[in-house]
């Protein structure tokens, strides 16, 4: 069966070359990171025990950030390499992590030679993988080292469950390969055995993310607003939107913006590469707008654009009402926990499939509302 995947990956990158090569040329994203991931490594640890974890983009770091935190806390005398495919997860990484961690580096592409590689310069004790990246050369090459391996957090929705059961005789191969298969909820444990995981290494482990804790006190708060010049106005916070769903914020900002001249928006798109496109938008308004990495503030500006990594999180805390981006754009949604830690209260749009327990309980305790279109979102804010 690993000889019938390597023959069709192989394939499959010779069939899409053009692309990738299109790709790489025009788009920096694309080629971050790619000799690491291709599989060389410079690396010098220190000859102590080796913990790889691996978390794929920015959402995936933010659930490990104290479970590395407290990792690094109970296993001091280990090294801990932090991995991730996206240039993004990399920055947040850095930014966050790089003090609790001994290397931040890119995962390795699914090419055998690329694994091993790896493998071999990293030398890990145990590799832990957040959420579901189901990496069959990985996990194979892993097991053949005798190397424990765990997936954390672990999730399946409905929607990738039927692709996985299709493909049910080979990726039951491949999760016998985890020590341990730890869900977020029975939902995803019982969709993850049913597409192949062994009943016995499989335990509900609760979401990481909401092991979430406030990242600033009340003075750093009060700093916050005062750099921002926020005085006396309203602030609403449109964090991590998506394609098409800055266009829904800004109607609705527009709308309210009549009836509550003191409102001031915060918009944060999800992807970096779309900051300057979503800026051309916010300036068609005819609002009043500025840029985050340019200190503008709301005295100057109606509209500020967060164009800074990292930053979301902690300046949820001077919002009054957060959005929850990738909810009208059918991406299942982002954590609103970061807000809620704050008691800020959050919308979001339909789709919010990525966190349902979350907004289960928040939905349960009033402190959000799931809105199903633009008009229903101006009403709820």
């Amino acid at each position: 069966m690993y000889l019938i995947y390597n023959i069709l990956l192989i394939s499959f990158v010779i069939y899409i070359l053009p692309f990738l090569l299109f790709l790489f040329a025009t788009r920096a994203k694309f080629r971050a990171g790619f000799w690491q991931k291709i599989g060389f490594y410079r690396v010098n640890l220190p000859k102590n025990k080796t913990i790889w974890v691996h978390a794929v983009s920015v959402g995936e770091v933010n659930a490990v950030e104290n479970f590395i935190k407290q990792l690094r806390k109970d296993f001091n005398d280990c090294n801990i390499v932090l991995s991730t495919v996206t240039k993004t997860g990399q920055e947040v990484a850095n930014k966050k992590l790089a003090n609790f961690t001994d290397q931040i580096i890119y995962f390795p592409y699914d090419f055998v030679f690329s694994v091993r590689l790896a493998l071999r310069a990293i030398k890990p004790d145990m590799v832990i993988i957040a959420e579901t990246e189901i990496w069959p050369n990985f996990s194979n090459e892993v097991n053949k080292k005798g190397i424990p391996l765990l997936l954390i957090n672990g999730r399946i929705s409905p929607g990738s469950h039927k692709g996985y059961k299709k493909l049910r005789f080979f990726f039951k191969s491949v999760l016998d390969k985890y020590s341990s298969i730890l869900m977020q909820t029975e939902g995803d444990k019982s969709r993850i055995i049913d597409i192949g995981a062994p009943v016995e290494k499989t335990q509900i482990m609760g979401n990481l993310k909401f092991d979430i804790y406030p990242s600033l006190n009340a003075n750093e708060i009060d700093e916050l607003r005062k750099q921002l010049k926020i005085e006396n106005s309203k602030v609403l916070i449109a964090g991590s939107t998506h394609t098409g769903e800055d266009e829904i914020v800004l109607n609705t900002y527009k709308e309210l913006k009549n009836e509550h001249p003191d409102l001031k928006l915060l918009l944060a798109p999800r992807h970096p590469e779309r900051n300057e496109s979503v800026f051309n938008l916010i300036s068609k308004t005819g609002y009043n707008c500025g840029k985050r990495s340019l200190n503008s503030n709301f005295v100057e500006s109606d509209i500020i654009l967060l164009d800074t990594m990292g930053e979301l999180g902690k300046l949820y805390s001077i919002a009054d009402i957060a959005f929850i981006g990738g909810s009208f754009s059918n991406t299942g949604g982002h954590n609103p926990l970061e807000a809620a830690i704050y008691n800020v209260p959050t919308i979001s749009g339909p789709t919010v499939f990525n966190f349902k327990d979350i907004y289960r309980y928040l939905t349960e305790a009033n402190a959000t509302i799931i809105a199903n279109t633009q008009d229903e979102l101006t009403s709820a804010v």
